[in-house]
């Protein structure tokens, strides 16, 4: 089992990295002829309403609310019944999301009111804001039956189809970026057009590969069907508790939007920095874990649940404190290598490093919450995540009013780590009360290992980083090739520190 989740991590973790390299390429080519502006401000709010949408809909709550089903039926009924449920909950799905979309383009001057309140007060963001909204809002369409289209094949072990799929997107936007810009009135609207494209070859691009296991779906409306009120009845309450850290995001931006201009972009990219590791290995490790947490419950294995539980949690301690730490201490020589280019300037730089020093605090929080509301979705527990999701959007929002005045948009970014924090603990207690997750043997040694093993990387990061300013004046060569030389001996400290102190891939594959 465990040698079986490994495989399948890595497989969607090798397909992601890829896809969030092209992000960063992509990143780049924006803060080169864009820079941090008004402008892309726009971009950015018109690009994350949808986006949050998408994360709200299709990877967060209808994806925890239909693998869990979809792996009740693969296990326990027909073939016929299988492809019954898959067309009747496309259909269903497809005509819900057609509506939506039609709205969210109608309403789209509201929804730029609501989402960005600052907006309205500033003219030319709000126009260019509203325009690209009514341009990328069908990609809440399109990227919602691509999920769709995920979840069947990741419930029959397929992940690499999926998780390469965001390349596509990356390339797209790139393009426009690059060779239809230049020919628009507003260059910035290229990149709203590199989405909606985007979207339609993300979807296009599941179809050989549903064909490959004949689950290609029949839209059918299925509103009645028991399966099909199954999953809504799970995803309508999930909607709120599986996104929170996504909600939380948003709330950033909503604050955002009275702050200076340029604001919006520090924190879209330090997000961007941010999700690095969160979408390569969180998003990894939970969307592997989920189909195999439902079938366990479904067979009423137990302790193999709780088993797959505590490898997931070793597995994100084991990543994300390291890259937690590796962020906080190379934030300003990773801004400065990646983006201080063009019309992407020093002090954009020194901004962008603010927010995500405080976003990096949050990381490990925000991968363990990924793994242990999979916990209780697998089980078709949807209230107990959504209680605890609201009482960190609570303190999400608490801590936005009390650190926006003293730390700006930095302040926004560290409300969202505290929250994260919040929601994991709580998580985490809650699976140890209910006996969903016992404690495996050797946690403590393993703890102490990883200690010892953060502590003398970030000591050998805080050594090999130069002052900041240094940084400014190299050329990109320079700064690439001593970034490259202090990651390589970072990394091997941290390894090698593990392995010098009895760690082996077997205490990784395995809880025991």
């Amino acid at each position: 089992m465990a040698k079986s989740l490994v495989k399948s991590t890595g497989i969607f973790s090798s397909m992601t990295f890829i896809s969030r390299i092209l992000g960063f390429a992509r990143d780049m080519v924006v803060a080169h002829l864009f820079g941090a502006t008004g402008v892309t401000d726009a971009f950015f709010v018109a690009f994350k309403i949808p986006n949050f949408m998408r994360r709200l809909f299709a990877e967060g709550a209808f994806a925890q609310a239909f693998v869990p089903v979809l792996a009740e039926y693969k296990e326990k009924r027909s073939a016929r019944e299988l492809q019954e449920f898959v067309n009747r909950i496309a259909g269903t799905l497809a005509l819900i999301l057609m509506v939506v979309t039609i709205v969210g383009i109608v309403a789209a001057p509201i929804v730029i009111t609501i989402f960005s309140p600052g907006f309205p007060h500033d003219g030319t963001r709000y126009e260019l804001a509203e325009h690209m909204l009514r341009i990328t809002f069908p990609y809440i369409l399109f990227i919602s039956l691509t999920a769709f289209a995920g979840g069947i094949l990741n419930t029959h072990n397929r992940f690499a189809g999926p998780a390469f799929t965001p390349v596509l997107l990356n390339l797209s936007m790139i393009a426009f970026a690059i060779w239809v810009s230049p020919h628009l009135a507003d260059p910035i609207t290229a990149l709203a057009w590199g989405v909606f494209v985007g979207g339609i070859i993300q979807l296009a691009f599941q179809f050989p590969f549903l064909r490959q296991i004949k689950l290609v779906p029949i839209f059918k409306w299925g509103w009645r069907d028991p399966g099909v009120q199954r999953v809504l009845k799970l995803m309508i309450p999930a909607l709120f508790g599986v996104s929170v850290a996504q909600i939380g995001l948003l709330v950033d931006t909503m604050f955002a939007s009275f702050l200076q201009q340029g604001s919006i972009s520090w924190l879209y990219n330090s997000e961007r920095l941010m999700m690095f590791p969160l979408g390569v290995f969180g998003v990894a490790i939970s969307t592997v874990v989920l189909p195999h947490l439902s079938k366990k419950h479904a067979n009423k294995s137990t302790q193999d649940y709780s088993d797959t539980l505590n490898w997931a949690i070793r597995a994100v301690l084991f990543i994300g404190v390291p890259a937690a730490i590796g962020l906080i201490l190379l934030s300003g020589p990773l801004l400065a290598t990646m983006f201080n280019y063009g019309h992407f300037n020093d002090f954009d730089v020194v901004m962008t490093r603010q927010s995500l020093i405080a976003y990096s605090i949050g990381i490990p929080a925000m991968m363990l919450v990924k793994v242990l509301a999979s916990g209780f979705y697998a089980q078709q527990n949807i209230k107990t995540p959504v209680k605890i999701a609201a009482i960190a959007l609570a303190v999400n929002v608490i801590m936005n009013f009390a650190l926006i005045v003293p730390l700006h948009h930095a302040g926004l970014a560290l409300a969202s780590a505290i929250a994260a924090i919040v929601n994991a603990t709580l998580l985490l207690w809650l699976l140890k009360k209910y006996n969903i997750a016992k404690a495996a043997k050797g946690w403590g040694v393993f703890l102490l290992r990883c200690i010892i093993a953060n502590g003398l990387m970030a000591i050998v990061l805080w050594l090999g980083t130069a002052d900041l300013q240094q940084w400014f004046t190299w050329h990109w060569s320079q700064r690439a090739l001593h970034l490259f030389v202090i990651l390589i001996a970072a990394i091997t400290t941290y390894l090698l520190t593990l392995r010098v102190s009895g760690l082996r891939l077997k205490h990784l594959r395995s809880p025991n």
